[in-house]
């Protein structure tokens, strides 16, 4: 498979490039190119995006035109942006995650289930990353916000809980912490009065998210048009 990488000077692009060429899951590079798609001249079997949101019409532009699978690794979207997307789905397989990790499929999943299972039990989401991250919360604890939301959609976010107010009942705190070079941490904290359950996620290298956007683009070229997630691929 021969991937054509966009946003390849990025911290994640770099990353992506070492792991295609050292043939992960016999991948190839087809080539890369920065925040400007059109400078690819060659031929591709799928593209993996790793930029910025705001190239979101452009890139797809050249996706739709090229009739080339998309893997969407970008969060922050605008609604007019992500309405681009879901029309493109329409036309190509698009695969869109705030996170590429296996693992937190994996833990949204069982947040879910945890939610389910202690519907009278408090919730708390706390991630954790590096210092130069500009967004907070990061993309991924909204991801998980609204995943568990699915299924208590009651549920109010309350963004980095402050004051003299007492906690709501159907309020769910979404705290960010950054220091340091933290790849990123996510935990979901389910508790009531007398038990907790903490499920967590610790990223130890930014290779995870390499394999994961390499593996949804192998199984977006098995796909018919539209728009598929972790959920799907992970089954």
């Amino acid at each position: 498979m021969k991937i054509l990488v966009h946003g390849a000077s990025g911290r994640m692009g770099k990353v992506l490039i070492k792991i295609i060429e050292e043939g992960y899951n016999n991948s190839s590079l087809a080539g890369a190119v920065g925040r400007n798609i059109n400078d690819f001249n060659g031929e591709a079997d799928c593209i993996i995006d790793f930029s910025n949101h705001t190239t979101t019409e452009s890139l797809v532009t050249y996706a739709v035109k090229e009739k080339l699978p998309l893997v969407i690794a970008t969060t922050g979207h605008t609604k007019d942006e992500l309405r681009i997307i879901n029309n493109a789905s329409k036309e190509i397989p698009i695969f869109m995650s705030a996170n590429m990790s296996l693992g937190i499929a994996l833990l949204v999943e069982l947040a879910k289930k945890a939610v389910l299972t202690m519907p009278d039990a408090d919730i708390e989401i706390i991630e954790k990353h590096h210092n130069r991250k500009l967004d907070s919360p990061s993309g991924t604890a909204f991801m998980l916000a609204k995943e568990i939301k699915k299924v208590k959609p009651d549920l109010v976010f309350n963004l980095g809980r402050s004051g003299d107010k007492k906690r709501e009942k159907n309020e769910m705190g979404i705290h960010a912490i950054r220091y340091g070079n933290v790849v990123g941490d996510h935990e979901v904290i389910i508790g009531t009065d007398t038990q907790t359950i903490s499920l967590k996620h610790e990223a130890h290298d930014r290779a995870l998210f390499a394999e994961g956007a390499i593996l949804a683009a192998q199984f977006l070229l098995k796909q018919e048009p539209g728009l598929y997630s972790m959920h799907d691929m992970i089954g």
